[in-house]
């Protein structure tokens, strides 16, 4: 009994005072929406048909070209070509990283967000070219997602420059220090330059269809900004969508109407009632990840309109879903869905308008 005491006061000296890599902020989080309304649950995205089984794990986004064949980024570095009509789908390249937004640009080129390796640009015959690792003299820590404009400029987002993902987002999400940022790529001077900076694990960007303006998820917030690009307004930025009732992940635009949003899972009540506690924080940190707040398995995309209002929910929960689900592309009548855990990409049929 005396050693089991000493043991048990061992143990809860550790978890007060054991270093950990994180210096938690406190903030508040605010009281997450209701799942219903524009949020109710529901089981659309059962439907969701899983493709590329087996070929790798954690298909985290997708690029679609014009005739239908699709680029799979996947945790070990690969980018993979599905081609319509083909059995196997075939390497395109290997980046030696861990490959995660995916975007063409106006050339047929593949501009890539590595997490490890930076802003990179593959050539159609694989050939990788390394764009850019740093901006204002601090290295990118976590490359994460991008856009492209008509005239070639890339928008991308460093979610965390002092957490990468060898740490995870855990890392920052945990500490809520605001390490994100989001980032202009001029292809004709080289030149990276901070648009924002002090983002909460800045996740998805996309670009409005009149190029007026680009959204940029703030996962750690749950919300999703605008910054303006041209006009009156050129240079500030707003809420574009507050308080989701999820972890906001990946944004794309359509170029028409709408944009999609992935949310990675619900909010997770543990979670929010630890944000304003960074002590507490450090103490599950130091916990077994088992015993650490946990992602429900729900799968969750909201198609947005150009002004923040609701247009789509599509939800499916569950251990059978296809979730998390980490980015949305809208292409030939489909959605396709990235994930950072499933060995499948997903494709889910829009019903016709």
């Amino acid at each position: 009994m005396r050693l089991l005491l000493v043991l048990v006061v061992f143990a809860l000296i550790w978890l007060a005072t054991a270093p950990v890599p994180i210096e938690p902020v406190a903030w508040e989080a605010p009281p997450a929406p209701a799942l219903e309304g524009p949020y109710a649950v529901n089981d659309r995205l059962a439907e969701v048909r899983r493709v590329g089984r087996g070929v790798g794990a954690g298909p985290e986004d997708v690029a679609v070209t014009g005739n239908g064949t699709v680029y799979v980024g996947y945790d070990d570095g690969r980018i993979v070509r599905f081609v319509p009509g083909r059995a196997a789908p075939r390497l395109f390249a290997q980046t030696g990283g861990r490959p995660l937004g995916l975007e063409f640009d106006g050339e047929g080129r593949l501009v890539v967000c590595d997490g490890y390796r930076g802003l990179l640009r593959i050539d159609a015959d694989g050939t990788i070219e390394v764009l850019a690792t740093a901006a204002e003299g601090l290295p990118f820590g976590f490359t994460n997602d991008l856009d492209i404009a008509a005239d070639g400029t890339i928008y991308f987002t460093d979610a965390s420059w002092k957490f990468g993902p060898a740490m995870k987002a855990r890392d920052d999400l945990l500490e809520h220090g605001g390490h994100g940022r989001l980032l202009q790529y001029d292809p004709a001077t080289g030149r990276v330059t901070v648009l924002l900076d002090g983002l909460q694990f800045a996740n998805g960007v996309a670009l409005a269809p009149d190029e007026r303006s680009v959204l940029v998820v703030q996962t750690g917030s749950y919300n999703v900004l605008r910054y303006w690009l041209a006009g009156e307004r050129a240079g500030t930025h707003e809420v574009f969508i507050d308080n989701l009732p999820g972890i906001p992940d990946g944004i794309s635009s359509n170029d028409r109407d709408a944009y999609w949003l992935a949310l990675f899972t619900v909010r997770n009540p543990a979670l929010d009632a630890l944000s304003g506690y960074p002590w507490l924080r450090k103490l599950v940190f130091r916990l077994p990840q088992f015993m650490q707040p946990q992602p429900a398995p729900h799968a969750f995309v909201l198609g947005l309109s150009l002004d923040g209002e609701v247009l789509h929910n599509l939800q499916h929960e569950g251990p059978g879903s296809f979730a998390p689900v980490t980015s949305v592309t809208e292409a030939g009548g489909r959605l396709y869905l990235g994930s950072l855990t499933k060995d499948a990409f997903g494709v889910f049929n829009l019903p016709a308008p």
